[in-house]
């Protein structure tokens, strides 16, 4: 089990990087799975964290952009399944924080209800790539969701956010606590990758690993 952050050859990264500057554009928003779009025979990510782990500035990080996704300090601002298209070679999906106490109890259930019938019924699926804040490391409700993932044979990536915010020696406790607890899932990719969507650190790595999947 590694870290992924030295995966890449630079002409990968270099790649990749041209890539996430080709037109992309939001598509949709999903409120109920009847709403999802056809299968197009594209690949389809998604990215899945507890409310206000950093998606939505990840997203526009990745894209060399500052306002492709809302971000918000009010956790649980992302209600919906929120799809970008990566010039009509990829789908993009942000999911739904999860974790979040702000919103009424109907409202969270029927969001996580949303999520979870989502990643296990999605056929053209690739990956989920699951963030963790690297300030608190693995809660109980990641560890649920991998259970579920686990269940559901969705293959899913973890993504430590916001290293910028910690010291070297809390990154590498965190980091070893991820790479230990991924070994007892079934589903969890064997590698983990480091970012700071502020500090644009381990962005060209994770935009390789999205690249290598089309």
């Amino acid at each position: 089990m590694t870290n992924a952050n030295d995966k890449f050859s630079p002409a990968e990264l270099k790649a990749a990087d041209s890539l996430f500057q080709e037109p992309v554009s939001f598509m949709l928003s999903v409120a109920d799975l009847s709403q999802l779009p056809p299968d197009s025979g594209l690949p389809e990510i998604a990215f899945c964290g507890r409310s206000n782990v950093g998606k939505s500035s990840l997203i526009n990080a990745l894209f060399h952009q500052k306002k492709l996704a809302k971000t918000s300090n009010t956790p649980g601002r992302t209600q919906q399944l929120n799809y970008f298209n990566l010039n009509n070679k990829l789908y993009l999906v942000d999911l739904p924080g999860y974790g979040y106490a702000e919103a009424p109890e109907k409202t969270v259930s029927r969001w996580q209800k949303l999520i979870f019938d989502y990643l296990r019924g999605r056929v053209n699926l690739s990956r989920i790539f699951l963030l963790i804040d690297s300030r608190h490391g693995l809660k109980k409700n990641d560890l649920e969701i991998m259970e579920t993932l686990d269940k559901a044979a969705v293959t899913y990536q973890l993504i430590l956010t916001k290293i910028d915010k910690i010291s070297t020696s809390e990154y590498q406790i965190r980091q070893q606590n991820l790479l230990t607890e991924i070994k007892k899932h079934a589903a969890a990719y064997p590698e983990i990758i480091a970012v700071s969507s502020l500090k644009n650190r381990g962005l060209d790595q994770l935009r390789a690993e999205i690249a290598s999947l089309i």
